[in-house]
């Protein structure tokens, strides 16, 4: 990559001590692996919106869809500061061109799912999400969003990652004055990883870039995207997966000799057997495309949706 893909994150993931007891919580596969393809930009709420380090722990109390951000022991209200800097903040981010943001988990202001809610009786619900977290994701709802705590279960990480170059390569496409024929380009090449993504979400991609002349530029633009970053948002299945195989088994069939075929339906069955991981039947497949050049099959993007160094498809 010429330049690192931009990722927003919660910076004690990054091991800044910013948390309220003056700690972190260094992450280093973020540091270690993932600092070598993407650029971090590191938030912290409550720093940025003043408060000190170290400081009193939050909670957030009340309605679950209107929160209010409260100290644990003294109950000061801070529910206003933080609705101000998360406003600001968000407005701030939109120069920052992000392809994702990670954040830290269970957090008042940052947690994305099941952060707990504090009712009257003091008895905690986990069915809120941090104000901050829920101001980024309203003010970019297409924008691949994680934990960094879900990020340790292989398939969320691989389906992650994978929505995050694909961002990155819409937004250079978009970047690149597009037009119809470049937007028939980016389907076709995309068109494998979709299907293995969402069959229906294909479909329905395909039909709207058929009748692309016939839809004004930005409308069309902007109907693709929102599909496009919908469809990887559904993870791939092994089924799904399966089907997507067999796709690529295909182009084959008057190029390879009989054992070779049998050799690669035999390991898509240990796949879809879960007896090897995804990485065994498409390394196989990768090496016929190369040996055979099979022109269509060089440009999917399906079979290196992120590089290979990551090793995320070792694990799916």
């Amino acid at each position: 990559m010429e330049q690192k893909i931009r990722v927003g994150i919660s910076s004690c993931l990054l091991g800044n001590p910013v948390r309220y007891d003056g700690g972190h919580k260094h992450d280093r596969y973020f540091t270690d692996i993932l600092a070598d393809y993407f650029h971090f930009v590191a938030v912290c709420p409550e720093v940025e919106c003043g408060l000190p380090v170290p400081r009193e722990t939050m909670r957030l109390t009340g309605d679950p869809e209107n929160p209010k951000l409260l100290t644990s022991r003294s109950s000061i209200d801070h529910t206003d500061r933080m609705l101000r800097f998360c406003a600001e903040k968000v407005r701030q981010l939109e120069n920052e061109n992000l392809c994702a943001f990670i954040f830290k988990k269970d957090s008042p202001s940052s947690g994305l799912h099941r952060v707990k809610v504090y009712g009257e009786s003091g008895q905690a619900q986990k069915i809120g999400r941090g104000l901050f977290a829920a101001a980024l994701v309203n003010r970019f709802p297409l924008l691949p969003v994680e934990e960094e705590g879900r990020l340790h279960d292989a398939n969320l990480r691989e389906n992650f990652i994978e929505r995050i170059f694909c961002y990155n390569r819409w937004k250079i496409f978009l970047r690149e004055n597009p037009d119809y024929k470049k937007l028939i380009d980016f389907h076709t090449r995309h068109k494998l990883q979709l299907l293995a993504h969402s069959p229906k979400h294909t479909s329905k991609m395909g039909k709207l870039v058929a009748a692309g002349k016939t839809l004004p530029g930005e409308e069309l633009l902007e109907n693709y995207e929102l599909n496009l970053m919908e469809a990887l948002a559904l993870k791939a299945t092994v089924k799904k997966n399966v089907n997507v195989l067999y796709h690529l088994a295909g182009h084959f069939k008057k190029l390879i000799t009989g054992d070779e075929k049998a050799e690669l339906i035999e390991l898509i069955d240990n796949y879809a057997h879960h007896l090897a991981p995804l990485v065994v039947p498409l390394t196989l497949v990768s090496h016929y495309v190369r040996k055979h050049e099979v022109s269509y099959l060089q440009n999917q993007t399906y079979l290196e949706p992120h590089p290979a160094e990551l090793m995320l498809r070792n694990h799916v």
